[in-house]
């Protein structure tokens, strides 16, 4: 599925560089590939699946391994749970397995139910149950509201 959102991220040129303002770290932020595709990405989020940016986290640090890493998005609950890890890439690079690994390495930490892996082209959902121990790839983002402590 390729990423549309209904509205367009806030644009301007900035000393010679184009910057784009971020809505949940309300300030604005070089404008590249990837970056373009995160801003997407948390419009469709909010403006379409209800995510509210108030539980949303843009390049949040995690300790891996004893490295510091930065999630391009995670998804909250309102118990401020970790829900959804979104990992976001320029479109030139392929959604494969070394995205979904990097995905699941934020996931030893954090511990969520959802991934989100997207170059703005393509995505993939995959929800994931601990009891079973199990992965199932989803067919679309589940809702803010069917996805509040689920």
């Amino acid at each position: 599925m390729k990423i549309e959102s209904d509205s367009t991220p806030l644009t301007r040129e900035q000393d010679g560089r184009r910057e784009v303002l971020d809505p949940v770290r309300h300030r604005w932020v070089a404008l590249t590939p990837e970056e373009w595709v995160r801003q997407q990405t948390l419009l469709l989020l909010h403006n379409h699946y209800g995510y509210p940016y108030e539980l949303m986290q843009v390049e949040g640090a995690i300790n891996v391994n004893g490295m510091t890493r930065r999630c391009d998005i995670v998804l909250y609950d309102t118990t401020a749970k970790p829900r959804m890890i979104v990992e976001c890439k320029q479109p030139e690079v392929p959604i494969n397995q070394k995205v979904c690994d990097q995905a699941c390495r934020y996931n030893t930490v954090l511990q969520v139910p959802l991934l989100l892996l997207t170059n703005g082209k393509q995505q993939i959902i995959i929800e994931i149950d601990y009891q079973n121990r199990t992965l199932r790839q989803l067919s679309d983002i589940p809702f803010f509201l069917n996805n509040v402590n689920a």
